[in-house]
């Protein structure tokens, strides 16, 4: 398992953007725009991660631009921990073995999401390509929210 990302949510990305990056010094990554989704998504990193950044694509910390705003409470500003995984089906398997709820299955072979105890989600993602789909997961319906 790597550690990708944790995702905070903005209500102003010029605000945000001048705060982590023309006060806190973090350098932007990269940034995503999603016309269908509305929301457009910085990947910000730290100076001194600045090769780990370019060569591995994290640490990294992504701010969550959702253009038609909304009040965040009750800590939703916090979106989520992110780690790459080897094999995300194994990763889920061992994880309900273990007694953990898969909140979002990996239908897609790509990405599932669990939560913490303290309800913190957390988003699994597959290492390189994602994995064929496979039955018992196509099946699986979500449970709670992430």
């Amino acid at each position: 398992m790597r550690y990708l990302h944790a995702m905070v949510r903005v209500q102003n990305l010029d605000e945000s953007l001048d705060f982590y990056c023309n006060k806190l010094g973090l350098i932007e990554h990269h940034r995503m725009d999603s016309e269908e989704g509305r929301y457009t998504l910085v990947y910000l990193h730290a100076p001194e991660d600045t090769y780990q950044a370019e060569k591995m694509h994290a640490p990294l910390l992504e701010l969550t631009y959702n253009w038609d705003t909304e009040d965040y409470d009750g800590g939703r500003n916090f979106g989520h921990l992110a780690f790459e995984v080897d094999n995300i089906y194994e990763t889920c398997q061992e994880l309900m073995d273990a007694g953990v709820v898969i909140n979002r299955p990996p239908r897609d072979g790509h990405m599932a999401f669990i939560r913490s105890p303290d309800q913190i989600s957390i988003e699994l993602l597959q290492k390189d390509a994602p994995l064929m789909p496979s039955e018992k997961w196509l099946a699986m319906e979500n449970t709670g929210t992430w």
